[in-house]
């Protein structure tokens, strides 16, 4: 294994660690879910395009289909999804709270847009606008370890209050 792919190891190992120890607020928007009411479970079934180019469309949750976790209400689209994140919500929950990983990894907490996603080894990560996701993907691996390195002394701050820039959710469905 090369120094970098190492380095990238330690980093997401960290991250669960920090992840684990620290049980911060999430970020939640108007709706009042979590992810602005998308279900974080169908993000991993969808195909990712390449960096640089705009990720498919979330799959909206269900107002009827719901499970709680950090203290926050998730939204499903099929109670298959819901079991499956009760399973396992450290696996599917947004990292960073569903703060901006761009935001973490200049050191602050921000609001994460649930349409603007990436999976990166295995984990959901949100930005906050369509510019910072230009900046997030110009270097994942150093944003991976920036945030990283600065996710333990922002996460029991308390969740950002601001809202998306120029966004409104329409989720969940009824």
């Amino acid at each position: 294994m090369n120094r970098f792919a190492l380095t990238i190891a330690a980093a997401a190992t960290a991250l669960s660690f920090a992840s684990a120890a620290f049980a911060g607020d999430q970020y939640i928007d108007e709706t009042g879910y979590a992810v602005s009411g998308y279900d974080v479970v169908a993000y991993f079934s969808l195909e990712q395009n390449p960096v640089g180019q705009t990720q498919p469309a979330p799959v909206e949750g269900n107002k009827s289909i719901t499970a709680e976790y950090n203290g926050s209400k998730f939204a499903f689209s099929t109670e298959a999804n819901r079991d499956a994140f009760l399973a396992n919500p450290a696996k599917y929950a947004p990292q960073y709270d569903g703060h901006c990983a761009y935001g973490v990894a200049q050191g602050g907490k921000v609001p994460g847009n649930p349409t603007l996603w990436r999976i990166v080894d295995d984990k959901l990560y949100l930005n906050i606008t369509k510019n910072v996701v230009g900046f997030w993907e110009e270097d994942i691996p150093g944003n991976l370890v920036k945030s990283t390195g600065n996710w333990p002394s922002l996460d029991p701050k308390p969740a950002s209050e601001n809202t998306i820039p120029q966004w409104s959710s329409a989720a969940p469905k009824s």
